[in-house]
């Protein structure tokens, strides 16, 4: 079985900023949004709830670019890897990606899953847009390798799929170490995005030349 190790992926660029989104992720994650406090969040990262304030305007900033950031992280790599010319890879690539960013980033998962209602307009509108234009990178890719798929069962199936990569939160509590999940969780959502189609889609070959499932297209 070919190994497919996740990349890790970027991290936001201020690193006070990142350090307060990731204490804010963890504690939002096991206590729930209307759980924390600022003076909570503030206690996670050694300052006072006033000292925070010079970084965010609240815990409704704090949500808010929380999930703007990973949005935004998501589509900017997906647009990456699906660029790729050749299809099959393209899709192993997005894979790839979107399995790294989960194992590494349950606490976010789970609070995206609670807690966006919790982010005020615009914002919350804007990160919804985003979503929709990386979940079109995936159908775009998939259309490639089934072009006559309607798109409405494409789409279908991706949401499907993210369903199962996104249950790190839960599935990768279970004790297996990092690259077997991450090869636990590529084998299965290619056969769930296989089962979608008729036939199903083509494997990409790997490099001995061997049939069967795709090797990570890219390491960085």
């Amino acid at each position: 079985m070919t190994s497919h190790p996740a990349e890790a992926p970027p991290g936001p660029p201020n690193p006070r900023r990142a350090e307060i989104l990731g204490a804010a992720a963890e504690l939002f994650a096991r206590r729930g949004y209307h759980g924390a406090s600022i003076g909570d969040l503030g206690r996670a990262v050694g300052l006072t709830g006033p000292a925070l304030y010079r970084h965010f305007s609240g815990k409704e900033a704090v949500l808010a670019e929380m999930l703007l950031d990973i949005s935004e992280r998501l589509l900017a790599e997906g647009l990456r890897r699906a660029a790729e010319p050749d299809a099959g890879r393209a899709l192993d690539a997005l894979l790839n990606w979107h399995i790294a960013f989960a194992l590494d980033n349950p606490a976010l998962i789970t609070v995206h899953e609670r807690e966006l209602d919790n982010v005020p307009e615009p914002q919350r509108h804007r990160i919804r847009r985003l979503q929709r234009a990386y979940v079109e990178e995936w159908v775009a890719v998939l259309r490639r390798l089934g072009p006559r798929l309607p798109d409405e069962r494409i789409r279908a199936a991706v949401h499907a799929c993210f369903g199962l990569l996104n249950s790190t939160p839960r599935s990768a509590a279970q004790g297996l170490d990092r690259a077997a999940m991450a090869d636990l969780l590529h084998g299965m959502a290619r056969m769930a995005l296989d089962a979608a189609a008729d036939p199903p889609l083509p494997d990409t070959a790997s490099p001995d030349g061997r049939a069967g499932k795709a090797p990570a297209a890219d390491r960085g």
